[in-house]
């Protein structure tokens, strides 16, 4: 019966957060008001001081947990340059115990860990659906087996070796291989774990993992690092370099291999996987830290959506990408057979490599901005809520891209201070500004990207929600069509203002092509809302488009630094204005950042792409 008419009034309900929308106004009081002097029961403030109090023990196990960590981390460190610098007393042998008993104790933390949770795999655990992502945890294990064919080349080379070698560089990468079998399947079966029980020990066993992996990291790249830098002195030694002092840094061992052949096969094998090994050590550390991050964190009552991965209406920014790809293998291809040749065949690589990689950065840079500018078209809020895994993406993208912008600038006020300056110079400078720029815009792309709900924009278009009144012949509602296609809880409190039917009979019905409609409706509507799926999907099409590009192109900007091709180390130029020692050192330490970078953004344009 219509209110008014005798019928009693409905009693007033608080719509839900998914019935509210973006109509309710933010600063509507709830449903109980209280007296300004009111200070609610003697007994109110308990709960509050209770919380605060359990609070005190997760933020004290943190800060103990987090001060192990870097003491262990600063240990290792020193290990790791007190063998870099050949410091008296302290060898490799000593740097392989302390990263064999840090991999041991990380073992034994992750087999109690495992068992406890299969003697409890009744129980209800709560999980982290944004955390641990199935293509991520496929991408660590691809690296994984790659890592373990790494060490099974050491533990050849130590073979080979063995009549000059310490036991530990056999028992080194053996214990290597398990800690890397055991820790992929750990890191499957648990990095969407929420701990909530043993949380102070879970803590240390956690974080004492992350750094583990970050030291087994930097293990990797000052081995690879080393190897980096003899072939680059071994350039310049070619090119007639006399006024840069000189001094290999051979680490060969002072035996014969038998057969020398294999050996020196195994030996420059080890070098082309080591940025393999180094990214599976970085994505390990970086998973385990969202998961001690999620030690004892209330979990949200929104539901992650599930990702799918969509293939279709991408075909432009695939064949553009893998066309990306091809041609970058080839110049690097190129690159090494001519760098170090002679002076001029270097300035031509060199000028090539500038040349193509400014053309590149630009093409993405403009793909990005195409990406903002249809992100600023389209009024939907940002999804603020907390997230570590989410927050991680987004600091690691502005972190790790601070190597880049550091070996940027340094190129750059080389550049202009520089007294003489060969012709590769004037190609130099803007590859040097273009890639500050084009990182700028691509981690706006990204961490604007990866805030908004997975699938929002998509669901609104596959399925626009009607409320459609009956009374012999269909009705529709007063707005025809909206531009991101209102779900249901957003059409409720429209829905309560439509006059009644005379029956009273009133349905909400779904078109999405699972229903027949009425012919008279389908001509009513059909050309009010065709417009907007098409500008919608045109929209989605052209981000995926851009997604999947720019993820080919990070791949492709991946593999020249990580497989020797470096331009920092080979126009000589910084080493000239800043002193040879001062820029490979700032190479040395930024260029594996840099690195990394490219491979982490590939991973967050593919959940982009899967997201959008």
């Amino acid at each position: 019966m219509p209110e008014g008419q005798g019928a009693p009034a409905a009693p007033l309900k608080a719509p839900s957060d998914s019935e509210r929308g973006s109509s309710w106004p933010a600063a509507r009081p709830p449903p109980l008001f209280l007296a300004p002097g009111f200070r609610g029961s003697p007994g109110s403030p308990a709960p509050r001081r209770g919380a605060v109090r359990e609070s005190f023990p997760q933020k004290l196990a943190e800060a103990l947990s987090s001060q192990y960590a870097l003491n262990v981390f600063v240990a290792g460190l020193l290990f790791l340059l007190a063998w870099a610098v050949h410091a008296s007393g302290v060898g490799k042998r000593d740097l392989l115990c302390f990263l064999t008993a840090l991999m041991l104790l990380q073992l034994l933390w992750m087999l109690w860990y495992v068992r406890r949770s299969s003697a409890h795999r009744r129980l209800i655990r709560l999980k982290d659906t944004y955390a641990g992502a199935r293509w991520l945890r496929g991408s660590i294990t691809l690296f994984a087996v790659i890592t373990i064919i790494l060490g099974c080349l050491k533990i050849g080379y130590f073979i080979g070796f063995s009549g000059c070698l310490s036991a530990t560089e056999g028992v080194f990468p053996v214990t290597h291989a398990v800690h890397t079998l055991l820790q992929v399947y750990f890191l499957w079966g648990h990095s969407k774990d929420i701990i909530q029980s043993f949380k102070t020990l879970e803590r240390f066993g956690v974080i004492h993992s992350v750094f583990t992996n970050l030291l087994l990291w930097a293990n990797s790249v000052l081995n690879e690092s080393k190897h980096q830098l003899n072939e680059h002195k071994e350039r310049l030694i070619t090119l007639g370099f006399g006024n840069i002092t000189i001094v290999l840094d051979d680490h060969t061992p002072p035996c014969n291999c038998t057969p020398p052949t294999l050996c020196l096969a195994i030996s420059h094998g080890m070098y082309y996987l080591y940025p393999f090994n180094i990214e599976y050590q970085i994505l390990a550390s970086t998973m385990l830290y969202v998961l001690w991050k999620n030690i004892g964190r209330k979990v949200d009552s929104h539901q992650h959506q599930k990702m799918q991965f969509r293939s279709h209406g991408v075909l432009l920014g695939s064949v553009l990408g893998l066309t990306v790809l091809a041609t970058t293998i080839g110049v690097v291809v190129v690159y090494l057979i001519q760098i170090g040749r002679s002076k001029t065949k270097s300035e031509a690589a060199l000028i090539m490599f500038y040349l193509y990689a400014s053309i590149l950065l630009m093409l993405m840079g403009a793909a990005g901005l195409v990406g903002i500018r249809i992100y600023r078209l389209d009024e939907q809020s940002l999804d603020e809520s907390k997230n570590p895994a989410r927050k991680l993406d987004a600091d690691l993208l502005v972190g790790t891209a601070s190597g880049s912008w550091f070996i940027s600038w340094g190129s750059i006020l080389a550049i202009l201070c520089a007294e003489s300056r060969p012709p590769y110079t004037w190609y130099n400078l803007p590859y040097s500004i273009l890639a500050v720029v084009e990182k700028y815009i691509q981690n706006l792309f990204i961490i604007e990207s990866i805030h908004r709900e997975p699938g929002k924009l998509s669901d609104d278009i596959r399925t626009l929600r009607v409320v459609t009144v009956y009374n012999g012949n269909a009705m529709s509602l007063p707005s025809s069509c909206l531009k991101n296609g209102p779900m249901a809880g957003d059409m409720a409190p429209q829905a309560l203002e439509m006059p009644p039917a005379a029956n009273g009979n009133t349905c909400l019905r779904e078109v999405g092509g699972r229903e027949k409609e009425d012919k008279s409706w389908e001509r009513a509507q059909g050309s009010a809302c065709h417009s907007c799926f098409l500008q919608d999907n045109a929209q989605r099409r052209v981000l995926r488009n851009i997604a999947a590009f720019l993820f080919l192109c990070n791949i492709s900007l991946w593999i020249p630094p990580a497989f020797g091709c470096r331009p920092e180390y080979d126009n000589g130029l910084e080493e000239i204005v800043f002193g040879f020692e001062p820029w490979i050192i700032v190479v040395n330490l930024a260029m594996p950042f840099s690195i990394f970078y490219r491979m982490h953004a590939a991973a967050s344009l593919f959940e982009v792409y899967c997201k959008i």
